[in-house]
């Protein structure tokens, strides 16, 4: 099971709004075959792992991170490819939560009296699946919220000066992180006051849908977002922005949607809508409190850097919560944390997001 999720990971980023599956065909000891599902419209991890195998899957076990499906979506079901294939045993690491799927490709298995069994390393394959998990139960892609900060909790000076917060390890560990997203959202001030690129920089083939929410569209001319040769452009902004500024943008190939209201959890239902199923917000504190308050944040990436910069009026990650007491404060649980060169990544979950 820990070779099918590491054969799953590889097209980490790629497979929205489709599971990462992977699967592995044993006889005995011996690996027979093996495969991982590359995206959507493609044949599953089951379908590649039996092609390998060919008519040595025949009395074999066949290994897979997913339930097998036992429905016709773009691909014919797997679990007739596993019955074809004379597959003697099934082994899951978890039910599929898609209700179109859930349970009914274990009972087609057993009812043609394969043995399967279910729940193997079942934490470990949630949690590869987090995203789709979150897709399927709450119609919404999962919100990830990266912020960079000080010691003293400042994610820039009183001037708004913010390169670099952190080292280059944590910033490889930003872009590692774009590479396995469909999405990445920033707000207009970011645009205007860092210019970024919002693309994995070299350490991945993929790179996210570069997300820019403006109310009035009051953006630079130019910007490296708005060179959709590297990656694609989507800005969201409402009814009051200009017209001749929506052109402009279009012009240089940027997608300009136009919502009502522009909020957080509208800009999502979009993003599920096109299929996206992790979302990354690396927008400032005013943006991101909208989308806590909305909803649709479920995960904090916290870098916490040993600097100290001060200033009474210099940006902190979070804007207004409307929290004033600490007994009410937003708890994050299954903490975990990582050093990275000189700083500390925090990881965790909102606890009030219980989503699974």
């Amino acid at each position: 099971m820990t070779r099918c999720l590491e054969l799953a990971q590889q097209a980490a980023g790629q497979t929205a709004p489709n599971p990462l599956v992977g699967s592995v065909v044993l006889q005995g000891e011996e690996v027979m075959g093996e495969g991982f599902h590359p995206g959507a419209g493609q044949p599953h991890a089951e379908v590649f792992a039996l092609r390998q195998a060919g008519e040595r899957a025949k009395g074999a076990t066949l290994y897979v991170n997913l339930e097998p499906c036992n429905h016709t979506g773009r691909t014919p079901p797997c679990t007739e490819a596993i019955l074809q294939a004379g597959i003697r045993r099934v082994v899951a690491g978890m039910v599929d939560p898609d209700p179109r799927v859930s349970g009914g490709g274990i009972a087609r298995l057993r009812q043609a009296g394969i043995e399967v069994v279910v729940g193997v390393e079942e934490a470990a394959c949630q949690r590869l699946n987090e995203a789709f998990v979150c897709r399927v139960l709450r119609q919404r892609p999962l919100g990830l919220l990266k912020y960079a900060m000080t010691l003293d909790g400042k994610i820039a000076t009183t001037t708004g000066h913010s390169q670099w917060v952190t080292g280059p390890e944590a910033r490889a560990a930003v872009h590692q992180l774009r590479a396995v997203c469909d999405a990445v959202i920033v707000g207009g001030n970011t645009v205007r006051r860092d210019n970024p690129h919002l693309t994995s920089h070299g350490h991945s083939p993929h790179n996210p849908l570069r997300v820019v929410m403006s109310r009035a569209l009051d953006l630079p001319d130019q910007a490296h977002l708005w060179d959709t040769s590297t990656a694609p452009t989507t800005v969201f902004t409402s009814l009051v922005a200009p017209e001749e500024r929506r052109q402009l943008l279009d012009q240089a190939g940027v997608v300009v949607v136009v919502v009502d209201p522009l909020t957080p959890s509208m800009v999502m239902q979009h993003l599920y809508k096109q299929g996206c199923a992790q979302v990354l917000w690396e927008c400032g504190g005013i943006l991101a409190a909208q989308a806590i308050r909305d909803g649709v944040i479920d995960k904090v990436w916290a870098f916490v850097a040993p600097k100290l910069v001060g200033g009474q009026n210099a940006p902190t990650p979070l804007g207004d919560l409307g929290i004033t007491e600490m007994s009410t404060a937003l708890p994050l649980g299954d903490l975990t944390y990582r050093s990275l060169g000189p700083d500390l990544l925090i990881e965790g979950y909102l606890t009030g997001q219980d989503w699974g």
